[in-house]
């Protein structure tokens, strides 16, 4: 299964994989065990699937998509032996189909900004942006609590933090937190950006112009 799954991916062929997900529920593990592929665009369209997939099941095997999340949540944390990477971003985009029955979930992935000890966080601080932004208005009252800690990214010394940091902050309708910070509309640091299925090289000053973008 793993290897037909890796070439649907390849092809982007969602349709098809949500399909496969309705037959062998299964689908949502082998998903997120190419979410460690070695092609990073691979494992990213990984993580898109598996929302599609999840949402499908979560039609009429709601308690199954739950424990699935558990389990994502639960490879976050070392006690696991085998930690998730894209764990943050596969719950986010699960939850992001239907908030209406995981806002529990959307809740967890929101607060790890705050909950996560500092050295697990330095590992997972992009991802969980990212997937605080895709969960965009979905996010809803969670969101406040964390406005600090999002904008605190803006100074991190690793691009790839910053960007997401300001992509999230349009993506949640905050852009206006990006006013006055001048020195980001001339940073040149590289972001490795993934939407609508492709992974690409950006800049932390573009993902900022977008954001203001939005916030205007």
């Amino acid at each position: 299964m793993k290897k037909h799954l890796r070439e649907l991916l390849q092809q982007r062929d969602y349709e098809e994989i949500v399909d496969l997900a309705e037959r062998k529920r299964r689908t949502l593990g082998t998903l997120t065990s190419l979410t460690f592929d070695p092609d990073p665009q691979i494992g990213w369209r990984a993580v898109e699937a598996m929302g599609l997939a999840a949402a499908r099941i979560a039609e009429s095997s709601l308690p199954y998509v739950r424990n699935h999340l558990r389990r994502l949540n639960w490879l976050i944390s070392e006690e696991s032996g085998g930690i998730c990477w894209r764990a943050p971003e596969a719950m986010a985009e699960i939850a992001r189909h239907r908030p209406d029955l995981f806002d529990d979930f959307i809740a967890i992935v929101v607060s790890l900004l705050l909950t996560l000890a500092e050295e697990d966080l330095a590992h997972f601080r992009a991802g969980v942006l990212w997937a605080i932004g895709r969960l965009g208005p979905a996010a809803g009252g969670h969101i406040k609590a964390v406005i600090p800690a999002i904008t605190s990214a803006l100074d991190d010394s690793d691009p790839q933090v910053r960007g997401m940091a300001a992509w999230c902050l349009g993506e949640i309708g905050e852009g206006g937190l990006l006013d006055g910070r001048a020195n980001l509309l001339r940073d040149e640091g590289a972001v490795d950006f993934y939407e609508e299925g492709l992974l690409n090289r950006t800049r932390v000053s573009d993902l900022v112009r977008r954001a203001r973008t939005l916030g205007q």
